[in-house]
């Protein structure tokens, strides 16, 4: 399993050059060579679903975000146990501050594409769903998944990169999650969904009082957190030179506040150019294929293939754009984390493989009845603004404060 990082406030790995970090920065930078060359060939192309320049922007967002992942620990799973286990709240300003800009970012796109939230229409693409207890009891799975398999499914991908072997099964586990989900969908959303109202916040004030509110809440969760908040460790000051960046880059944890930002940014360039992140719809996509080759699940998922929006796929014969993107997060992890030396492999006990298989079945099957997870509605539905977002990421929180608190990670 991949090394966890140091936690904040410990001695960073120590930046000096020791054998191999010459052919590891190499490969990385050959990554990189290889991610720009594959997404210059696919803005090339336009051979339908490996093609064009939504697959091109999809993989070059993916690795970006792979490298913000990596090196800014932008990761639900560390970001909770540093904060309910360890008191230490400062990597929850990342998500914070990821809201914060994707909000602003979000709402400039809805005033040029729906001036009127007032109409009775939803942006289209953006990722509003039905509020009500399926919502609710999607998120406390998912989130109680998230600690018992050490990661959400982003947190996985990224891992990958990282020579996490506890990853795979998790995943694999998630492919099995989306099938019981997949399977379960037509009860649950005939008892639980249909007919619950998708709440959209400038539907009801316009955009300038939504935007003031959401980023008010924001600020004051921010406020309640700095009493977790440790001061940065002091550090001796260090003329910028060359051993200096290269620890910065590779060996320091980028500020929280940088990462979020950025990540935040990255957001609201997939919505602009294709679509709201996430990273469910090609993997929940490929098992709702391999099901319904196989006459397993009904021929029609009731309003799942009608009207709901989210990061929940149809059925797929090809690589689609977020297929692309869910492969830049792993490539771009790899190439962020060799030069730091945080690639590893540790041993995976028995008991390690069956925790991760059974929280990855929780990923997946929260993630289709949600219609997406930590990214696709945790983050994109609440920076547009959506109160599925809300409703979703506060079940989440629970979940984790919960799964925290009776020990569920240890295992």
């Amino acid at each position: 399993m991949a090394t966890v990082p140091a936690a904040p406030g410990s001695a960073d790995p120590p930046p000096g050059w020791i054998r191999g970090d010459g052919a590891r920065t190499a490969l990385a930078a050959a990554l990189g060579l290889t991610v720009l060359a594959v997404a210059y060939h696919l803005g090339a192309t336009r051979g339908e679903g490996l093609g064009g320049s939504a697959a091109s922007f999809a993989l070059l967002a993916g690795t970006a975000l792979g490298v913000l992942f990596q090196r800014g620990r932008f990761c639900f799973y560390c970001i909770s146990r540093d904060l309910f286990v360890e008191k230490n709240s400062r990597g929850a300003f990342a998500v914070l501050a990821a809201l914060a800009v994707g909000t602003v970012g979000y709402v400039l796109i809805f005033s040029l594409r729906l001036p009127d939230p007032s109409g009775g229409r939803l942006p289209a693409g953006a990722h509003i769903a039905p509020v009500g207890p399926a919502l609710v009891l999607a998120g406390i799975v998912f989130g109680l998944g998230v600690v018992i398999s050490g990661g959400c499914i982003a947190g996985h991908l990224y891992r990958l990169g990282e020579g996490s072997v506890r990853a795979v099964p998790a995943l694999l586990g998630a492919l099995v999650g989306f099938g019981v989900g997949f399977a379960t969908w037509n009860p649950i959303y005939g008892a639980l969904i249909e007919g619950a109202p998708s709440p959209w916040l400038p539907a009801g004030g316009g955009y300038g009082i939504a935007t003031v509110f959401q980023l008010a809440v924001l600020a004051g969760i921010a406020v309640v957190l700095l009493r977790w908040n440790p001061a940065e460790p002091q550090r001796d000051s260090r003329r910028i030179d060359g051993p200096e960046i290269r620890r910065q880059l590779f060996f320091t944890r980028w500020p929280t506040l940088l990462t979020g930002g950025l990540v935040g940014l990255v957001g609201v360039a997939a919505y602009l150019r294709d679509q709201p992140l996430g990273v469910t719809s090609q993997l929940s996509g490929l098992t709702r294929t391999v099901l319904h080759e196989r006459d397993l699940l009904p021929v029609t998922l009731r309003g799942l293939d009608e009207r709901l929006a989210g990061c929940v796929a149809l059925v797929v014969d090809t690589v689609t754009t977020n297929g692309w993107l869910v492969g830049g997060i792993v490539v771009g992890s790899l190439a962020a984390a060799l030069p730091g030396r945080r690639v590893r492999w540790e041993r995976m006990s028995a008991r390690q493989g069956l925790t991760a298989v059974l929280g990855g079945i929780m990923l997946g099957w929260g993630a289709v009845i949600g219609l997406g997870c930590t990214v696709g509605v945790f983050l994109s539905g609440t920076q547009a603004l959506a109160v599925s977002g809300w409703v979703f990421a506060v079940s989440v929180v629970l979940a984790l404060w919960a799964g925290f608190r009776l020990g569920l990670h240890r295992s």
